[in-house]
């Protein structure tokens, strides 16, 4: 039993694998120069020691075959996320007004995390019995929705719109690669531009009917990025954001923005920024193209998967990462609205190292068990 999974270990794919840990190296630094000279002081180390645990159920996960995880036990993974979020919503832990944490253990995990995995997973396998074919609106489109949706509303009312985009993005990237047609998505491209077009003219034609139907945080953050200048108190946090990025320069300074503590939570999803005004351009360029070659490889991981659940899955995946990178790069640069979203493997937080970690733990077995669907064609 041992040779057999030590014959699969063979079969990494190690670039994924090194990209990976530069990029949890990055993090460890910036993590380090976002909290030395603080009381989070040494929470560098902790992220080290996280890494290396989770190292165990990642190598756990790419020796297993993905395949037994797609179907019945799909569903079960799936119903287990959602119970976790109902147990978050009666029993969870109210850190910073925000409802997201349950205690295990005497850890605190965020069952929204794992969530977005069991839900691509469930997603790939109701891709898959499509073999390839047209999604039919009804039948496949529908009860995909469905199953993405129940999710999204939960986090949302914890609230966290962060990770309930995301889980759009994902849902994007899925019935896209699982051939939607281009009717459909064409709808739902104008279903979005209406939104977004409506909210744009409910804030500046009648602020008062806008500012009843969101939440007071999602007007501020609304406001903030349309209009950052009418209430410089609300912009603050992207304001110095932006101008502590632009102080990097080319190679980056000694912090000014960081030292002063005009960056929150610079440890966690303002990491980015840490990168932007410490080592500059070049910090920031280093992060992304080792963003590139790992979305590269995992690209390159779906093109040569043998059969399409693996594909669907790792598309899925693709698109978790690609979007909480784009999303939380992007408005600390003033592309996106101001929101909470970690970035992946540079952000300190566990279930989200974790969740990412078993992201590539799958993405790795897809690669590793390809060669089986061949065999047994």
């Amino acid at each position: 039993m041992l040779h057999y999974y030590f014959s699969k270990l063979k079969k990494l794919d190690f670039p994924t694998i090194i990209f990976m840990v530069c990029l949890i190296t990055i993090g460890t630094i910036a993590i380090n120069g976002a909290t030395s000279e603080t009381r989070l002081n040494g929470l560098y180390i902790s992220n080290l020691v996280l890494f290396a645990v989770f190292c165990l159920p990642m190598l756990l996960v790419a020796v297993f075959d993905y395949k037994l995880l797609m179907g019945k036990l799909a569903y079960v993974l799936y119903g287990i996320g959602i119970a976790l979020l109902l147990l978050v919503k009666f029993k969870g832990e109210n850190i910073n007004g925000a409802v997201r944490w349950i205690s295990i253990g005497g850890q605190q995990l965020q069952p929204s995390e794992l969530v977005k995995l069991f839900t691509i997973l469930l997603v790939a396998y109701l891709l898959q019995k499509r073999a390839g074919q047209p999604l039919r609106l009804f039948q496949d489109l529908l009860p995909i929705c469905i199953v993405f949706l129940i999710p999204t509303v939960l986090i949302m009312q914890q609230p966290d719109l962060g990770t309930s985009l995301v889980f759009i993005g994902i849902l994007i990237g899925m019935v896209w690669m699982g051939n939607m047609r281009m009717i459909y998505f064409v709808i739902c491209i104008g279903i979005v531009a209406l939104v977004v077009g409506l909210i744009l003219w409910l804030y500046y034609a009648d602020y008062e009917l806008l500012a009843k139907i969101v939440k007071p945080h999602q007007m501020e953050r609304i406001q903030t990025f349309l209009d950052p200048v009418n209430d410089p108190d609300k912009s603050w946090h992207i304001t110095n954001a932006m101008n502590a990025i632009a102080s990097g320069g080319i190679i980056g300074d000694n912090g000014y923005y960081l030292q002063q503590g005009y960056i929150p939570y610079a440890y966690s999803d303002s990491i980015f920024v840490v990168i932007g005004e410490k080592y500059g351009f070049v910090g920031s360029a280093v992060l992304l193209l080792l963003y590139l070659f790992l979305v590269y490889r995992l690209v390159m991981i779906v093109v040569q998967s043998k059969e399409l659940g693996g594909s669907y899955l790792v598309v899925g995946l693709i698109g978790m990462l690609v979007f909480q990178i784009f999303v939380n790069i992007g408005m600390h640069i003033g592309l996106v609205p101001l929101t909470g979203i970690s970035l992946p493997f540079i952000s300190y937080g566990g279930s989200s190292l974790l969740t990412n970690m078993i992201a590539i733990g799958l993405a790795l077995s897809v690669n590793i068990h390809q060669d089986e669907i061949e065999l047994s064609a």
